[in-house]
């Protein structure tokens, strides 16, 4: 598949769940049903109370990630901002309240419904520090050395060009500036075929990255201090149901897949003298 059409792919699939959302329907990372639960595991719980009770009911069912970037990010009054692939708001929005009054959120998003979306949750939420910026996260639309903060939930292992990606989230940070994001990565080999079925159960994990490959891809960007921290880790139980339902064994495979993909928080830094 091309380059523009995994672009196509993945901009009407959450087109599609932000109109789901505005429609009075819950949302779901992944190619299940938010009825079925075949997802649950990898977008179920991610935020507090808390967290839930400081953004729009809608900025919630239209989360499709995998991670809370903002729980685990370092953000500082008076820092900008900038999530990547920001669909209905929800870390933008918690963000912006963590800078405060003096700093700002920038989201960024490819699809106009979601960006539509985002922009009613900020409305209705009354946060003024917030600015959506629609765009490819491939071609950040900022200057260089412009942002304090990247965090990004289950979005960069999306696209097809992630090296790209990477450098791009490189060049408009500051000196010193901190890339924070939730992904979905993959721990040891895993045959192709299977990987195949199990990325069809969880369709935000499409194109997820080994975890040596994310951290030599995020060193050859030119990031320092790059860690990965396991948040979740799925075991092959989780998908049982789904892969079933594909007529796969799912006992057989078990040994090659249990624990194999994990939700991972992302840290690196930008040195500070580039």
């Amino acid at each position: 598949m091309s380059t523009e059409n995994i672009r196509d792919v993945v901009k009407q699939k959450y087109g599609q769940a932000a109109l789901r959302v505005q429609g009075g329907s819950t949302s779901c990372c992944g190619t299940g049903s938010a009825v079925s639960g075949s997802c649950d595991p990898i977008t179920s719980n991610l935020y507090s109370t808390q967290q839930s009770g400081e953004v729009p009911q809608q900025a919630m069912q239209a989360s499709l990630g995998c991670g809370n970037p903002t729980a685990l990010a370092q953000l500082n009054p008076g820092e900008t901002v900038l999530d990547l692939g920001s669909g209905g708001g929800i870390d933008v929005l918690l963000s912006a309240r963590r800078v405060g009054p003096t700093g700002k959120a920038y989201g960024l998003d490819m699809t106009d419904e979601m960006l539509a979306l985002a922009r009613a949750n900020q409305k209705q939420a009354g946060v003024d520090n917030v600015e959506f910026l629609k765009g490819e996260i491939e071609n950040i639309p900022l200057p260089d050395d412009s942002v304090d903060v990247i965090i990004s939930n289950c979005v960069i292992n999306l696209s097809s060009d992630k090296d790209r990606v990477l450098r791009e989230a490189f060049r408009v940070l500051k000196p010193g500036g901190r890339l924070a994001v939730s992904d979905v990565v993959v721990t040891g080999e895993i045959p192709a075929e299977i990987r195949k079925n199990v990325e069809l159960w969880i369709g935000c994990i499409a194109g997820a990255l080994r975890d040596s490959d994310y951290t030599a891809k995020l060193a050859g960007a030119g990031f320092e201090n790059i860690e990965l921290e396991p948040t979740r880790i799925y075991a092959v139980e989780d998908a049982r149901q789904f892969l079933a339902g594909q007529g796969i064994d799912v006992d057989a495979i078990a040994s090659q897949v249990d624990g194999k993909f994990i939700s991972a928080f992302v840290r690196a830094r930008k040195p500070s003298g580039k």
